[in-house]
């Protein structure tokens, strides 16, 4: 990350921490700065935040089988690293 800017793919890349509050003040503040100044990214940050609300609504009881199936399916072989030791 550069010291004064951000770029849009750094936004892109901080976007999740942003929504959730977790970038410290210096960094907030920046992402801030550029959102000003970036009808792009401003908009892509909006599509985020519609999205999560969309998302935080979806539980199991109301997806469709085949999409539950499906879900599970692409997830069921991504395991968390193991620790080294």
């Amino acid at each position: 990350m550069s010291e004064s800017a951000l770029t849009c793919k750094e936004i892109v890349e901080l976007v999740s921490d942003y929504l959730d509050g977790g970038l410290d003040e210096r960094t907030a503040r920046l992402v801030d700065e550029h959102l000003a100044l970036c009808p792009g990214c401003d908009a892509y940050l909006d599509q985020m935040r519609q999205t999560l609300k969309v998302l935080g609504s979806v539980t199991p009881e109301n997806l469709s089988e085949s999409t539950r199936d499906g879900l599970l399916a692409a997830f069921r072989d991504i395991r968390p690293p193991q620790p080294k030791g």
